[in-house]
């Protein structure tokens, strides 16, 4: 026995050396042998040719993007369709009726048109596929706990007499112990379920909050396009006074010209104003998929009165915060995964092996069955470093998340006071600009008795009914600002589905329970 042992010995020493001397050869030619055997230099070169083999060389190239390979692909437009095939979920009030949307549409109140654009958006679409994917991919992660079987058929040695044997084979494994492995895969897996799922309140959000915004600004330039042709009916009735006074040289030519110009200046404010009116209804057409110039819509008083803007936000109900929040605890989970992937894993498991032809190697018998239950411990031992890189790496992707839940409660602060501060000024704005409407009234109508008497030109009036309007626009403007700052108010701090009854309904198949 202690001969065996020796030989053995003598075998590995001798399997050792050759190993070394093939490494050896790789160095470079002009080292010597002697210099191999002492020189550090030799020993930092041994170092370059073996550390290779047992530390793969990082990629360094992810920070570099290739836009031509990024932009490789053809956009498909054919299933964008403006009026799509969606009917109506049922709901038991009066907002949804049996009738499909295609239905022709008379009257919309301002939370039903949200809900319709909220129900037709691609961007809703995307976000839900997303999440019923992420869904699935918790069932692949609790099939772990469950047993795995698998099967095939092989030939025998191909180089040895038994090649044309066949044997059919059947494994199935049962994992009973892994140290938690399997369970941090389903937190991981579940945690990003969490985040997907505040993805689509946060795309909800800012659906809603875009076509509460186009609806506002219709309002806002319906009113303005109205101040402005009231504008150009004052003006015409200033321009043919200075006609009629100029053909009966009361007053100057110049009059009835400046009138004109004056008239040709409303007009224009007019067609800017019914510009960016069309714009925006062409803004909610794409939302809604359907011509809304025909709509008109009542702002519900409820939407300053229940948008808390003086209390302090709720951040744990802010979408974006529980996005961020869920990102931390999936890096948490990834951690702990890397930290787990070095321990044991204790499994159940069963072979069962058929010799189809020739000899079972399991028993040796021709065409022999064979079959077996063992207990088996397996474990990686040495991986390179990547247990070491990965539970780095979900350190820092949790301090980032963390980074991110910070980053989100000052965004959101910073926009909270931000709104509050343009909602008070606008309102101290309104007030002041209503006392100059009223002075710039009394003022035009003191200026039409001088203009009778002719100590007054007719350049005074026609400045005095364009402050008057100008004023009247700025009013509006304001008032519709604070409309638009509550809205973006209502969709920073998390209130979208409570003040747009979106709660406990259908949205593309999605229900968010309060």
């Amino acid at each position: 026995m202690m001969l065996k042992n020796q030989n053995n010995l003598v075998w590995c020493q001798k399997i050792l050396v050759r190993s070394i001397q093939c490494l050896i050869c790789t160095l470079p030619l002009h080292m010597s042998y002697a210099q191999a055997d002492s020189s550090p230099e030799f020993l930092q070169s041994v170092k370059s040719v073996i550390s290779p083999i047992f530390i793969p060389k990082s990629d360094e190239n992810y920070n570099t993007v290739n836009i031509d390979a990024l932009s490789n692909f053809k956009l498909d437009t054919s299933k964008v369709q403006e009026l799509p095939a969606i009917t109506s979920s049922e709901r038991k009030d009066n907002l949804v009726s049996k009738q499909s949307i295609h239905a022709p549409v008379t009257q919309l109140s301002f939370n039903e048109t949200i809900l319709r654009a909220l129900r037709r958006n691609p961007e809703i679409s995307q976000a839900l596929s997303t999440l019923a994917s992420q869904g699935s991919n918790i069932d692949v992660a609790k099939a772990q706990y469950y047993p795995q079987l698998s099967g095939g058929i092989g030939t025998g040695d191909l180089t040895s007499g038994e090649r044309g044997r066949q044997l059919l084979s059947l494994t199935a494994t049962q994992m009973v112990y892994d140290f938690g492995k399997v369970k941090s895969s389903v937190n991981i897996q579940e945690s990003k379920l969490a985040t997907e799922q505040a993805n689509v309140l946060v795309s909800i959000d800012n659906v809603a909050l875009e076509t509460a915004n186009a609806i506002i600004n219709i309002k806002r330039y319906q009113e303005i396009t109205a101040i402005a042709q009231q504008q150009i009916n004052g003006i015409a009735r200033i321009a043919e006074i200075a006609n009629l006074r100029a053909k009966a040289g009361i007053s100057t030519q110049a009059d009835p010209v400046q009138a004109q110009s004056n008239l040709e200046a409303a007009e224009s404010n007019l067609i800017v104003q019914q510009n960016q009116l069309r714009q925006y209804q062409q803004k909610l057409r794409t939302l809604l998929g359907f011509d809304v110039s025909a709509l008109d819509w009542k702002i519900p008083e409820r939407l300053v009165q229940q948008s808390h803007l003086y209390e302090e936000p709720e951040f744990n109900k802010i979408p974006q915060m529980m996005m961020a929040q869920a990102e931390v605890e999936s890096a948490k989970f990834q951690k702990q995964q890397a930290k787990l992937s070095s321990y044991p894993t204790l499994n159940l498991k069963g072979s069962l092996s058929q010799a189809l032809n020739g000899r079972n190697p399991n028993n040796n018998e021709d065409d022999g069955l064979y079959d077996s239950i063992m207990l088996e411990v397996s474990s990686n031992f040495y991986q390179g470093g990547a247990v070491k890189s990965q539970t780095r790496a979900a350190s820092y992707a949790e301090e980032a998340a963390k980074a991110k839940v910070n980053a989100v409660y000052l965004n959101v602060l910073d926009d909270v006071r931000s709104l509050r501060e343009e909602i008070e000024n606008k309102q101290r704005q309104m007030g002041v600009l209503m006392a100059r409407k009223a002075t710039t009234i009394r003022t035009k109508e003191l200026y039409q008795e001088q203009y009778k008497l002719g100590t007054r030109s007719a350049v005074d009036l026609l400045n005095a009914e364009q402050a008057i309007h100008s004023a009247a626009q700025e009013i509006e403007n304001a008032r519709f600002d604070i409309y638009v700052a509550i809205v973006r108010y209502i969709a920073i701090t998390g209130h979208s589905r409570d003040l747009y009854d979106l709660n406990n309904i259908s949205i593309q198949g999605f229900e968010i329970q309060p």
